[in-house]
C-alpha cells in the first residue's frame, strides 16, 4: 500500500509540475503570439517569457512583425494601346498593437494586397502613354502605397514601401524605342559632325583668303621695288650718260636681264629645253612691248 500511495504521489506531483512548467512559454524577438481561451482570443503575448493559463488558454499562431516583401508582376495596357509588365514591390508588415486584426481578418493577405495593386494600377496606367509611364514611375508607386495604406490599415498590416521597379513593354516595342533612340543619338552626331565641317571649311576659307591677300602684297611689293630699282638705273645711267634718253636706258636693263634670265636658266639642275627667238629683232620687240605696257600703265594711273 506505502509503495502504490509513493507511486500516485509521485505521479501527481509530475503531473503538477509539468502543468506549471507547461503554461510558460517563450516569444522569439519581432514576433507575437496569439492567446486564445476556449478558441476565443484574449490577447497577444511580446517578445519573452510569457506565461497562460493551464488548460485553459492556449497559444493559437505566432505572427512575425519583420517587414516582409511581397513581389508583384502586374501587366496592363497603356493609352497608346501598349502592353506593359511593371513588376512591384510591396514591403509590409504587422502593427503590433493590431496583432489580432492581421491574425483572423484575413485568410490570405498576399492576395487580399494584390488585388488592391491591381486596382490602383489598372486605375493610373491605362490613361498614361508609354513615355508617361516611364517618367511617372515614382507617381505609380506612391498612388498604389497610399491606397494600400487607407486600405489595409484596417486589416491590422502597415504598407513600409512601395517600389516600381521597372517598366517592361513588349519585346517589339522595346526594339522600336531603341531604334527611335539610336536614329536620333545619330541625327544629333551628323549635325555636331555637320558644324565641325562646316568650321574646317569656312576656317579654311578664311585662310586661303588672308593667304592670297599676303601673296598679293608680297607681288606688290614685289614690282614696287623692281619699279624703283629701274627707275634708280635709268637716273644713274643718264647722270652718267648725260644725253641718253630713259627709253635708251630702259631698254639696255631689260636687255640685261634678259640675259641674266637665261643665264639663270641654264645654271639650274634639270633644267627644261626651251626654244626662245634669239635674234636682236626678237630682243628689241620684247623691250618694245615692256616699254609700251609700262607707259600704258603710267597713263592709266594718271
Amino acid at each position: 500500500m506505502e509503495v502504490l500511495f509513493s507511486t500516485i504521489v509521485a505521479f501527481l506531483l509530475f503531473l503538477v509540475l509539468a502543468t506549471i512548467f507547461g503554461s510558460f512559454f517563450t516569444v522569439q524577438t519581432a514576433e507575437s503570439a496569439i492567446i486564445t481561451r476556449f478558441g476565443r482570443f484574449v490577447r497577444s503575448a511580446d517578445a519573452g517569457l510569457n506565461w497562460k493559463v493551464p488548460f485553459i488558454e492556449a497559444v493559437s499562431g505566432r505572427m512575425s512583425l519583420r517587414v516582409n516583401q511581397i513581389a508583384l508582376t502586374m501587366e496592363t495596357k497603356t493609352r497608346d494601346n501598349v502592353f506593359v509588365t511593371i513588376p512591384i514591390s510591396v514591403q509590409t508588415r504587422v502593427r503590433p498593437e493590431k496583432v489580432s486584426a492581421a491574425f483572423y481578418s484575413l485568410s490570405n493577405p498576399q492576395s487580399q494586397i494584390q488585388a488592391y495593386v491591381e486596382q490602383v494600377v489598372l486605375g493610373h496606367v491605362p490613361g498614361m502613354t508609354l513615355d508617361e509611364v516611364f517618367a511617372s514611375q515614382a507617381s505609380i508607386a506612391a498612388a498604389v502605397k497610399q491606397e494600400l495604406d487607407v486600405d489595409m490599415s484596417g486589416f491590422g498590416y502597415e504598407i513600409v514601401n512601395v517600389l516600381v521597379t521597372d517598366i517592361v513593354p513588349d519585346v517589339k516595342v522595346k526594339a522600336a524605342m531603341n531604334d527611335i533612340n539610336a536614329a536620333q543619338r545619330e541625327q544629333v552626331a551628323a549635325n555636331a559632325r555637320g558644324e565641325a565641317e562646316k568650321i574646317l571649311v569656312v576656317k579654311k576659307a578664311e585662310a586661303e583668303a588672308e593667304s592670297k591677300a599676303l601673296q598679293g602684297q608680297g607681288i606688290a611689293n614685289q614690282r614696287r621695288a623692281i619699279i624703283e630699282g629701274l627707275r634708280d638705273s635709268i637716273e644713274g645711267f643718264q647722270r652718267a650718260l648725260g644725253d641718253t634718253s630713259a627709253k635708251e636706258v630702259m631698254q639696255l636693263v631689260l636687255v640685261t636681264q634678259y640675259f641674266d634670265t637665261l643665264k639663270s636658266i641654264g645654271e639650274a639642275d634639270k633644267t627644261n629645253t626651251l626654244f626662245l627667238s634669239h635674234s636682236p629683232g626678237a630682243v628689241h620687240d620684247i623691250s618694245e612691248q615692256i616699254i609700251q605696257s609700262l607707259a600704258a600703265v603710267e597713263s592709266i594711273k594718271r
